[in-house]
């Protein structure tokens, strides 16, 4: 039995350093949305100390002194880079769980009799990282938590190969006698606070406590991650991710906002990236709702925050009907005389897409429900968007704050990257 963790090294540092050859051994940080605070890190930029979520004012003047390099977040860009890493191993076994945009699971069972794992291990990094430009670091072990726990040893010891291989107990042993009990997969904080105070400080010290004991003081959940760092297998590869419940599409502003004709196209695009997200999940959705907060860090400011749900007859996924959702929903709960820090669209209530429901009565403001129109354009604008609704904002201008952003190198025609 083997399980493979991918995990892509400082990936959104590493996305920023493909088109950047000069970045090599540059200190880099990532900030969040309106650039408040630091998202991540490259290996150079925590070795200067550098916090995640630190917010960025604070460090800011330190950082650049030391020849630092900031970017504000390209969640567009990033996604790409992520998707093209995940299909080339996805090329190599049957079975991958993409487990977040930086990691996944690999089935390596099929692989085992007629491959050196480790040397299997060193050639995917060494493909991902000639295809893409991406470093990735894979830890191998008989189980998903031994995986993790293997990542953990490739960065406390450096390893210059960034693969390693937990086969044998002892060398087991000795890795879980390394790992705090904190960064163990699963454990967070408060359950770290409860486990120190029971004099379990280490992977290895929970390892040696008995499941049936764990289950009962903690809970099932935490009893299989015993059994896991024991060497059992109980967590298995996720073929199926179970659908989502909700799909929500906000954002916070770096300028407010306070006048209807403003903020109308903002939330229309929010309501057109929502549909697009519901579509990806092959699902419809009954019930959109959208909502606008002020700031409730500005004390000197009124302050008002509302949402308004609207039910929709039948379920769709069709951009239209969820954009005019969206509209009857923002009307009555903006308020003139408020400076909006925040709005947003979430949909509820889904149903697969392939699922119809008719009304006994005609009605004109029936879904509109036209799939292959909905299909193409989210083809035509699956990179970069080339046909707008007339009620969204194609004016390029943004309330968000990103004045530091690279550019979309492999999802924009306009922004691909010249040589000379």
């Amino acid at each position: 039995m083997a399980f493979a963790l991918v995990d892509c090294e400082s990936f959104y540092a590493s996305c920023e350093r493909i088109f950047r050859p000069d970045l090599k051994n540059t200190p880099i940080v990532v900030l969040s949305n309106n650039d408040g605070c630091v998202i991540a890190r490259s290996t150079e930029a925590k070795k200067m100390g550098i916090g995640m979520g630190v917010p960025w004012f604070k460090v800011r003047e330190s950082f650049l002194k030391q020849n630092g390099k900031v970017f504000s977040s390209n969640f567009t860009f990033y996604g790409d880079i992520s998707a093209r890493v995940m299909n080339i191993l996805e090329g190599f076994v049957p079975r991958v769980e993409i487990y977040s945009i930086d990691e996944a699971f690999l089935d390596l069972d099929t692989l085992k009799q007629n491959y050196d794992l480790y040397d299997f291990g060193c050639h995917i990094r060494s493909l991902v990282r000639q295809w893409t430009g991406i470093p990735v670091r894979i830890g191998i072990a008989p189980n998903k938590t031994l995986s993790k726990i293997a990542i953990n040893e490739i960065k406390r010891e450096n390893i210059p190969t960034s693969v390693i291989y937990l086969s044998d107990k002892e060398q087991i042993r000795i890795a879980l006698k390394q790992t705090p009990v904190g960064k163990v997969w699963g454990v967070g904080r408060r359950l770290n606070d409860h486990l120190n105070n029971a004099g379990i400080n280490t992977a290895l010290d929970l390892a040696n406590i008995s499941p049936q004991n764990i289950r009962k003081k903690f809970s099932i959940v935490l009893e299989r991650t015993v059994r896991e760092l024991r060497g059992e297998r109980c967590l298995d590869i996720e073929d199926d991710i179970s659908s989502k419940k909700q799909i929500v599409v906000s954002r916070s502003f770096g300028e407010r906002v306070s006048n209807l004709e403003t903020l109308k196209p903002i939330v229309s695009n929010f309501a057109v990236r929502a549909a697009e997200k519901l579509r990806s999940e092959k699902q419809k959705c009954s019930q959109v709702s959208v909502f606008v907060r002020t700031s409730p860090f500005n004390k000197n400011k009124p302050q008002h925050s509302d949402l308004r749900t609207i039910g929709l007859i039948t379920p769709t996924n069709d951009t239209r009907d969820i954009l005019t959702a969206a509209k009857k929903g923002l009307l009555p709960i903006f308020r003139s005389g408020y400076d909006y820090a925040k709005a947003g669209i979430i949909l509820n209530k889904f149903t697969g897409e392939h699922i119809k429901q008719y009304s006994l009565f005609k009605d004109p403001n029936d879904p509109k429900q036209n799939t292959r129109l909905m299909k193409y354009l989210d083809r035509m604008n699956a990179y970069e968007t080339q046909i707008y609704y007339a009620s969204q904002n194609t004016k390029k201008w943004s309330p968000m704050k990103q004045n530091m952003t690279s550019p979309k190198y492999t999802t924009n025609w306009y922004e691909l990257p010249l040589v000379n």
